[in-house]
């Protein structure tokens, strides 16, 4: 079992974790039903923050290892469901696999916010609420954020009140946020934190609409969010054609 020395290096905190805990459901330590220790108890054990501790338990959640219920605790499902539909790493490989993927996003997430914000109940803005907080925490940090904010996208999905939107944003795991599958080994720059801080507005402003329960709102705020992100990668595809 990884001590806290053996997750001292800052930029592999959280994949660490994941792989600490995934190990305690893989080798029957902690069995279907399980629940984990408290966020707290974590940090401790394992020496790291509140916001690496959620990274990692948000990435649990998107490989359905575990399953968070608000106000009780987080339990274990199981070791995950390897016959649902899923993207794999490999299939997103390159930047075009991942545009690929934020074309799927934009036709199912426009329309998840707009249902969120005609279903949503105060729990389900708690939880959104949560979510960005600890995306705007870790940005303060100076990480990239990228496990709070594929929360932030679950929980819209689950205020959505259909549980296909939900399961379908589990099987699509983290790796739907692009930065985590194109920078994962990158350090935080100046021009980074500057897009993060702009995606968190982004963020805020889906959120505000699905507070106020306007739905074309939401619909609108959500589409530019990921169209943003879509453009972005289409610059990076182009420039890296024109050093070819």
């Amino acid at each position: 079992m990884p001590s806290a020395a053996a997750l001292r290096r800052p930029r592999s905190l959280t994949t660490d974790l994941v792989q600490a805990l995934g190990d305690r459901v893989r080798d029957g330590r902690w069995p279907a039903g399980t629940k984990l220790p408290t966020e707290g108890a974590i940090m401790e054990e394992f020496g790291v923050s509140r916001t690496v501790v959620r990274e990692a338990i948000s990435r649990l959640q998107a490989a359905q290892v575990v399953e968070t219920r608000h106000g009780i605790g987080t339990f274990v499902l199981g070791q995950g469901d390897a016959n649902t539909f899923r993207i794999e790493p490999r299939q997103l490989a390159t930047l075009q696999d991942v545009i690929a993927v934020l074309e799927l996003r934009i036709g199912m997430e426009t329309e998840s916010a707009a249902l969120a914000a005609m279903r949503r109940r105060p729990e389900h803005l708690t939880a959104i609420r949560s979510a960005l907080a600890a995306l705007s925490a870790a940005i303060a940090e100076g990480r990239d954020g990228a496990g709070p904010d594929f929360q932030f996208h679950l929980e819209i999905a689950r205020a959505t009140g259909n549980p296909h939107f939900a399961e379908l944003m589990a099987t699509l795991g983290g790796s739907m946020i692009p930065r985590a599958r194109l920078e994962p080994a990158q350090p935080v720059t100046a021009e980074l934190h500057a897009y993060l801080r702009r995606v968190n507005e982004e963020h805020e402003n889906i959120l505000n609409a699905i507070e106020r329960q306007d739905p074309e709102a939401a619909r609108a705020a959500m589409r530019t969010h990921l169209a943003n992100s879509k453009e972005r990668r289409q610059r990076a595809a182009q420039r890296a054609s024109r050093r070819r």
